[in-house]
C-alpha cells in the first residue's frame, strides 16, 4: 500500500473551511428592513395633517338645521323625453324643508302637495334617459327641482332634495 494521503481526505494539518455568514446577514437585513417598514408606517399613519382645515372639511357632512322637516311623496313614474317614448323613470324623493311644523303643514295641504308633486313631474318629464343615468345628471336634476319647488312653495322654504330610490328603464 502506498503512503500518499487520499485524494478526497483533508490533511490534518490543513485549517478547516470558514462558514458562509451569507444566511446571517440575510436574516439581519430582512428584520432591518421589516422593522423600518413597520416604523415608517407607523409614523405616517399617526403624523399631523399638514392642513388642518383641509383634514376638516373632507369629513364635512351636508348640513341640516335641527328643526328640518321632510316632504314625502309617491313614487313618480314619468315617461321620459326620448325619442319612442319608450323609456320611464321611477323616482322616489323627499323634499327637506325648514321647519319640521312646515313640513307637516305642508303634507297635510293637499292642494299644496299637489302643486309641489305637479311640478316635480314636469321637470322629470323633460329629460332623456342618457341624462339621467350620469351622476352630473342627476345632480342638474336635483338642481332643478330644489329651483322650482322653492319657487312654487311659498309657505316654505325647501333646503333639499333626496332621493330614495332612482331607476331608468331602458
Amino acid at each position: 500500500m502506498s503512503d500518499a494521503p487520499k485524494a478526497d481526505a483533508a490533511p490534518a494539518d490543513a485549517p478547516a473551511k470558514p462558514k458562509s455568514k451569507l444566511p446571517l446577514i440575510a436574516g439581519a437585513a430582512v428584520l432591518v428592513l421589516a422593522g423600518a417598514g413597520g416604523g415608517g408606517y407607523w409614523w405616517w399613519s399617526h403624523r399631523a395633517p399638514a392642513d388642518p382645515k383641509a383634514k376638516a372639511e373632507e369629513k364635512v357632512e351636508p348640513h341640516t338645521p335641527e328643526d328640518a322637516g321632510v316632504v314625502g311623496f309617491e313614487p313618480f313614474v314619468a315617461n321620459l323625453a326620448d325619442e319612442g317614448g319608450t323609456r320611464f323613470l321611477r323616482a322616489s324623493l323627499k323634499l327637506v324643508v325648514a321647519g319640521a311644523e312646515t313640513a307637516k303643514e305642508v303634507e297635510e295641504n293637499a292642494v299644496e302637495h299637489a302643486i309641489l308633486q305637479s311640478a316635480i313631474l314636469e321637470i322629470l318629464t323633460v329629460h332623456t334617459a342618457e341624462q339621467l343615468v350620469k351622476p352630473e345628471g342627476k345632480a342638474a336634476l336635483k338642481k332643478e327641482i330644489l329651483e322650482k319647488t322653492g319657487h312654487v312653495l311659498h309657505s316654505a322654504k325647501v333646503t333639499d332634495v333626496l332621493f330614495t330610490e332612482f331607476v331608468v328603464q331602458f
